[in-house]
């Protein structure tokens, strides 16, 4: 494989698909800044990623911390001299019907889930812009795409990443730097390590969504390397995630009326 040498930022880089992304560019001997607030998860990640033929460093960082990012921004510059890569990748887990969350739960979401990617890239961009060069990768959802029932908070924060994505693309695509927007289905993580909501049964549908996923983690990293190099600006890691933006594209009221099938379905179920 072709050794790039490439200078690539990761939060939530200490497990799931931080971790495997890390990995995917390490075997391209990549220079990797790993930023998460689980510092034993950020150890584990650097052995492997120097056992895969990558360097880099590590930094504990809460995105909710806009101090915490720039501070990991001037390490880039300092320690790599720069960045050709920002991935944007720590996120948590939500659910729960709209009447049953709280405040506290919106807020909290969308600090971590939308906001800590505007901190990020507003820590990282002034360097991206002042190089000419680099590219944003920041990782949505399908929620972001196709709303289902019982997850409205997730469905906002993540469509927020996506909007905020593509007012990027236009305003820094000029100015020399790229722009990517990823949004899988459920896949084998531990996303739900970190799951909140009001309700039990909302976890438990999302354990058995990522059980089922046809594809891993590391499949996802491998097809975002390519497809934002390809440059690809939506990517879809799943099929049938494909499928149903492509439905949703051509008759919304389709889906629409699923969802709502499926909410119906969900309140109809025990305990609801």
């Amino acid at each position: 494989m072709h050794k790039t040498g490439l200078r690539v930022v990761i939060t939530g880089a200490g497990s799931g698909l931080g971790r495997e992304l890390a990995l995917r560019y390490a075997q391209e001997g990549a220079r990797l800044a790993l930023a998460d607030i689980q510092e034993e998860g950020l150890g584990e990640t650097l052995r492997l990623v120097e056992a895969a033929g990558g360097s880099g460093f590590t930094r504990r960082c809460d995105v909710r911390d806009y101090s915490q990012l720039a501070a990991l921004a001037q390490s880039c510059e300092e320690l790599m001299q720069g960045v050709d890569v920002l991935i944007n990748n720590a996120g948590v887990a939500s659910g729960g019907w709209f009447e049953d969350l709280t405040l506290e739960d919106w807020e909290w979401q969308i600090s971590i889930n939308l906001m800590g990617v505007v901190k990020g890239c507003k820590a990282f961009v002034p360097m991206l812009v002042s190089q000419g060069s680099g590219r944003i990768i920041n990782i949505a959802s399908m929620a972001a795409l196709m709303q289902a029932p019982g997850m409205s908070n997730y469905n906002v924060a993540k469509a927020g990443v996506v909007a905020l994505s593509e007012s990027l693309l236009c305003e820094l695509q000029p100015k020399g730097v790229q722009v990517n927007v990823v949004c899988p289905s459920f896949f084998q993580t531990n996303l739900l390590s970190s799951f909140r909501g009001p309700d039990s049964e909302s976890k438990e549908d999302i354990a058995k969504l990522l059980e089922n996923s046809p594809i891993s983690a590391a499949d996802i990293a491998d097809l975002v390397c390519r497809e934002s190099t390809a440059g690809i600006f939506m990517i879809l890691p799943h099929e049938k995630g494909r499928e149903a933006w492509a439905v949703k594209q051509a008759q919304p009221q389709l889906i629409y009326d699923e969802m709502t099938r499926m909410a119906v379905k969900k309140m109809a179920a025990p305990g609801n």
